[in-house]
């Protein structure tokens, strides 16, 4: 770097934790509207700027982006009353847009669109939910990325809202009653003033609005002030006669489902599964059998049935048994349980019906990754989604009279998928663990130690990584460079034991898992360490911090985004108490010791030549709180004695992830590519020049 880093003071701030001194020198940076902290966020976007625009090949990567980005994007459509609802992106619109038709193949009516709410395109639709017929729409909006939502409901005729007006709603989606005439919903107290960013969120409550009325009049349908934890996700069921109330704690997988009877309005909650012993989920009812996908002795999942009249669970009853690949989503539509699961991390589709029997598998056209749409006992017909690293997202239909599969959606992107390869690789991690790996690249790519490489992981919260389409990961393979994912402990793929294999006191396998992709990639000629780049977002932005700081010498070039870097304050911000579950508590000596070790912040060392670094986070991100950046990157800076470029890219008006505008979003995959263009020099290599 020719230019000095911001300026940022070392102060004595810190916290005896267990009898042992933890520094936290620029803790400062944790108040966010300080004039000393936006001092340096200016500061800092000026030299983060000052770099990327003197890169020759960022706006040819930009415009590149944004060709292969102006396409037809449509979500999976559903059906309300006589009326189907779809989403539809017309290529380079910040927000998707949603609309409704008569028939599958009627002209789309416009019933909501978020560009047209804000200038800059960071007013997100970010939920909703439309009345059993089809009349009135729920739905929620955020700004600049925030996980706060504000709901409102439309008249869907006449696309005219009502006055109804929900706030400080978090975390929640909208059930409506069989009748149309409200619906359940859940949200925290209004917080503190200054703290609606970086409180912490506790006591969730779940409600009943009424339509037509003002939110104080809202009924409080549950809340446990015994239980500061808890969260409730409302949801009624299709013949109306019960309130489901998923009882959650934080990103615990162990949950509760209590219930209420809403044909008597004097009914009690009944607390059905209230021992947290497993991931309990219902999927729908017969009457009083209630089917429910559990992870109840069954670390890949089961289906069974619990009937109200015998609840005891000697009376539950096994629908579909557990496989030896992990049951991932499931749907009922009609009498048919669709189910997908998944094998070494890809998808297939199959269905049973409602006694367990198999009854058909849906074939899928490659190695991918199926999404199923929301089903209803009163239709035959279903909806999923097929991606994959080459194939861009196409909606089907599947026909449950005939048993057959069309398209319904398929995108047109301007490029050819026969251009590209994709395999699957399986390696050894340090405890000799198999680790699969997916590798994609354009075809013919003679690969080597000169070869640059982007190798992206994630490794945590249950969450499976699985192909999917990416425009910004496709210029990069037609840039010459090879888009390598790694499938790694703490993520679903292979059920409860791959996911505790990653978690709390397991947690390092997740970076000796990463850490050895890296290497195998070496050592098998796909790159070299100058031309090795690492990147992640969330808790694959820790992935990245802890796998940099472990191995600084290993990679060419690190992009930890919008990442969980603090391991010994993460629980003190916003819903940040919830990821115990995953890291374990800092207050609990045993995982103290565990979080110190690999904590990135914590775990920087001064005279240290890290490779080149951008990290990236947005001034808005209430998920994870962007000073865990902020104090990241001071430090870095402070201990960096190498030439390297250590940078942090700070985007305004912008949160966790979630609603991100289409332009914010091709201006950063531009920034991130053109950072490694530089980086690794590829302004020279040929293959670079599309």
């Amino acid at each position: 770097m020719n230019k000095p880093y911001p300026d940022a003071p070392r102060t004595d701030d810190g916290d005896t934790l267990h009898g042992v001194r933890v520094p936290d020198p620029y803790r400062w940076l944790e108040d966010l509207d300080a004039a000393e902290t936006r001092t340096w966020i200016d500061a800092q976007i000026r030299v983060t700027f000052d770099l990327l625009n003197q890169i020759p090949a960022r706006d040819t990567i930009r415009r590149r982006i944004s060709e292969l980005w102006n396409y037809e994007k449509y979500g999976i459509p559903f059906r309300r009353g006589n009326r189907y609802f779809i989403t539809r992106q017309d290529g380079l619109q910040n927000q998707d847009v949603l609309y409704w038709m008569p028939a599958l193949d009627a002209d789309p009516a416009l019933l909501l669109d978020p560009n047209t709410l804000s200038e800059d395109g960071t007013v997100a639709l970010t939920g909703y939910a439309v009345s059993n017929d089809g009349r009135y729409l729920a739905y929620g909006l955020s700004e600049a990325g925030s996980d706060w939502q504000t709901w409102r409901v439309r008249e869907i005729d006449t696309a005219r809202d009502l006055d109804d007006r929900l706030e400080w709603v978090k975390f929640s989606g909208a059930s409506w009653t069989l009748d149309g005439q409200g619906f359940f919903y859940s949200r925290y107290d209004a917080p503190e003033e200054g703290k609606a960013y970086k409180g912490a969120n506790y006591f969730h409550k779940l409600y009943y609005h009424a339509l037509g009325t003002a939110q104080d009049k809202d009924t409080c349908i549950y809340e446990r002030p015994d239980q500061k934890e808890w969260g409730f996700g409302g949801r009624v069921t299709e013949d109306g006669h019960t309130l489901i109330i998923q009882v959650w704690r934080g990103t615990h997988r162990e949950n509760g489902l209590f219930y209420k009877d809403l044909r008597n309005p004097d009914a009690e909650i009944v607390e059905l599964l209230n021992t947290f012993d497993a991931d309990y989920r219902f999927l729908g009812n017969d009457g009083s059998r209630f089917f429910i996908l559990t992870d109840l002795d069954a670390p890949m999942y089961r289906v069974l049935a619990i009937d109200l009249k015998r609840p005891e669970r000697e009376h539950w009853q096994d629908i579909i048994p557990e496989s030896t690949d992990v049951l991932e989503d499931i749907s009922l539509v009609h009498n048919t349980f669709i189910v997908t699961y998944l094998h070494d991390a890809c998808s297939n589709i199959k269905t049973f019906d409602t006694g367990g029997r198999p009854t058909n598998d849906i074939p899928l056209p490659g190695i991918g990754t199926a999404a199923l749409g929301g089903g209803r006992r009163d239709s035959t017909e279903a909806f999923y989604f097929f991606t994959g690293f080459t194939t861009p997202g196409t909606i089907y239909r599947y026909d449950l009279k005939s048993a057959r599969s069309t398209v319904f959606k398929t995108p047109a992107v301007d490029f050819n998928p026969e251009d590209y390869v994709t395999r699957q690789v399986f390696y050894p991690s340090k405890d000799g663990t198999k680790i699969p790996m997916f590798i994609s690249h354009k075809k013919g790519l003679k690969h080597s130690a000169d070869t640059p490489a982007y190798l992206y992981g994630y490794g945590g919260f249950n969450i499976s990584q699985t192909p999917a389409f990416s425009i910004a990961n496709l210029v990069w393979m037609e840039m010459g460079g090879i888009y390598a994912q790694a499938s790694l402990r703490g993520g679903s793929e292979y059920g409860k034991a791959w996911h505790d294999g990653g978690r709390l006191q397991n947690k390092q396998n997740c970076f000796d898992d990463f850490i050895a992709g890296a290497e195998w990639l070496i050592e098998n000629g796909y790159t070299s360490t100058p031309k090795l780049a690492i990147g992640g977002g969330s808790n694959g932005g820790l992935l990245v911090g802890a796998c940099l700081t472990q191995r600084p010498d290993l990679f060419g070039a690190c992009l930890p985004a919008v990442g969980v870097l603090d391991m010994l304050r993460f629980h003190k911000f916003t819903i940040g108490w919830a990821w115990t579950s995953d890291y374990g508590s800092p207050d609990e000596p045993e995982a103290f010791e565990t979080l110190r070790a690999y904590s990135p912040y914590h775990n920087i060392k001064s005279g240290t030549a890290y490779p080149p670094i951008l990290i990236t986070t947005g001034d808005h991100d209430d998920r994870v709180f962007p000073a865990h950046s902020f104090k990241f990157a001071a430090a870095l800076q402070h201990a960096q004695t190498g030439p390297a470029p250590t940078l942090i890219r700070i985007e305004t008006r912008a949160g966790h992830g979630a609603g991100k505008p289409t332009a914010k979003l091709i201006e950063e995959f531009a920034d991130r590519w053109a950072f490694l263009v530089h980086t690794f020099n590829m302004e020279n290599d040929d293959e670079s020049a599309n």
